[in-house]
């Protein structure tokens, strides 16, 4: 599987101010109002209660109080390595009636989501106009048929994609008190994150994929959870120069036989394609050159996560697990 190319192809496939509900008239008809992250005004007859939504937007909403409302999903469910994607972590799958059609990426059953007489659908975006695991033909039928939410991915901090996708929660009625567990859950995490690299003398990480001829050296700044490892838990993270990046910003592109361009003690390996992404690096002989290869020190790197608060206190929980069984010191 080329990971990273069906990684290209979604971001490029991959906010706005506070404004959710109706005024007064809207309250007292039961109307529901709500602008979300692309500016698409929706409104309906009242609160919608039957959500079909993009599988991590979906274990963020279930994070926040609203699983009982989701009836259906749409992208990654299942892990490469059997098990709930990590991207859709604390989903129940036996719950939700999964539309994802058997096509190409972005492809969606519309017959079996018709079938569900979804009130709401939401998703997600990386690069406006396009929608995460949404094809283009896909998403031009969805506009035409259904009333469709957005959250904006691109361009935020997580405590941005938080922030968006709260507000969307909110305005379908969750329990803002609620939210505070998980942030609070997010911080405890990072702190815990932080102190264990501490102690292990700030080692330094590297984020990679790989592909069949090259490597990619993900780049920070265009990685929401990657610019927070670096600038608010002090990570010592590579970072390409900005005249090696790719166009897009995303990554440096090298070939195997230059994959020693970086040294790094830690190798922060994208997970997306379970065990089988950690061998093809293991087979790489001049990776194998670089200390964290020599060392075997991988930790795997869940780069797509629900994006709320409690959805990256679990990432960065595991990420700190498998940290802390490197034995670092």
């Amino acid at each position: 599987m080329n990971l990273r190319r069906t990684a290209v192809g979604a971001a490029l496939a991959l906010a706005l101010p506070l404004a959710a509900c109706g005024g007064s008239d809207d309250a007292e008809s039961g109307a529901w109002t709500f602008t979300d992250d692309k500016g698409t005004e929706i409104s309906l007859d009242a609160v919608p209660e039957r959500l079909v939504v993009q599988t991590s937007v979906a274990a963020a909403l279930t994070d926040l109080g609203l699983g009982d409302r989701i009836v259906g999903v749409f992208g990654p469910l299942e892990g490469p390595d059997g098990g709930i994607d990590p991207q859709a972590d604390g989903l129940d799958a036996d719950s939700v009636e999964d539309v994802t059609g058997g096509g190409d990426y972005g492809d969606v059953n519309l017959e079996a989501l018709a079938e569900l007489e979804p009130d709401l659908i939401i998703t997600s975006m990386y690069l406006e106009p396009q929608l995460w695991y949404v094809n283009e033909d896909v998403q031009s039928k969805l506009e035409d048929s259904y009333d469709l939410a957005v959250i904006n991915f691109e361009g935020e901090t997580l405590s941005g994609i938080f922030d968006n996708t709260e507000r969307l929660a909110a305005a379908l009625g969750a329990d803002e008190s609620d939210f505070e567990e998980g942030r609070a859950a997010f911080e405890q995490a990072g702190e815990r994150l932080q102190g264990l690299v501490d102690d292990a003398g700030d080692p330094t990480f590297e984020a990679v994929s790989p592909d069949t001829d090259i490597m990619y050296v993900s780049n920070p700044d265009a990685n929401p959870d990657l610019k927070y490892y670096r600038d608010e838990l002090g990570l010592d993270l590579i970072t390409p120069d900005e005249s090696d990046l790719d166009e897009g910003g995303y990554w440096h592109s090298v070939s195997w036989e230059n994959a020693d361009t970086y040294d790094a003690d830690v190798a922060i390996w994208d997970a997306r394609g379970g065990e089988a992404t950690l061998d093809a690096f293991k087979d790489q002989p001049v990776w194998n050159k670089v200390t964290a290869a020599e060392e075997d020190h991988y930790v795997p790197w869940h780069s797509v996560a629900p994006p709320s608060a409690q959805g990256y206190a679990n990432v960065i929980e595991r990420f700190a697990d498998d940290l802390e069984s490197l034995g670092l010191r």
